[in-house]
């Protein structure tokens, strides 16, 4: 009888362990994922000097353009990095974050929102308001970009927020501001 209880506790220790393991995922704690997407060039007015004989040529095909920008607050987990919304000569609009470091942890997602970026907790603010999820977070180092869906109102969001859906909690958010 002793046998049989003792093996059902360690079964239920391996089953507890097992399931705690895949849950918190803690050996993300130690590991980065780079990545290094190609960011899309932005047109940039070329400045007019006096001194100069001839005027810049004015470019009849249509260019990127830089819609909102933005840099981001640490919540949860440390996090750094810069955010552009791009309108691509296409018309087609892309989210590029830039230059970002925080951590590598499970299920975290990247959302437009219309919730403020808060500066101290709570940061579990973002699943209580409207958001357009553009995908799951490629990597947690490097520079990412996300299409974002054709016509969604990007009207309505004013930040962009890497969310944790396992745990509900912001690793850091981005105030979107007009270009």
């Amino acid at each position: 009888m002793r046998r049989k209880v003792f093996a059902a506790g360690v079964v239920v220790v391996v089953l507890g362990g097992a399931f705690a393991l895949y849950w918190f995922t803690p050996w993300k704690a130690f590991t980065t994922t780079t990545v290094a997407d190609t960011l899309p060039a932005v047109a940039t007015a070329a400045p007019t000097s006096p001194a100069s004989a001839t005027p810049p040529s004015a470019s009849t095909e249509p260019a990127n353009r830089l819609v909102a920008q933005g840099a981001f607050v640490s919540h949860a987990h440390e996090t750094t990095g810069r955010v552009q919304l791009i309108r691509l000569a296409d018309g087609r609009y892309q989210l590029v974050i830039a230059t970002l470091r925080t951590s590598d942890g499970p299920d975290v997602r990247v959302w437009l929102t219309d919730q403020p970026v808060p500066t101290k907790e709570p940061y579990n603010i973002y699943g209580k308001g409207k958001y357009v999820e553009l995908g799951p977070l490629k990597g947690n180092a490097g520079d990412l970009v996300y299409d974002i869906p054709t016509g969604t109102d990007l009207s309505a969001f004013t930040s962009v927020d890497l969310w944790c859906k396992r745990f509900s909690v912001s690793f850091g958010a981005a105030e979107l501001r007009a270009a």
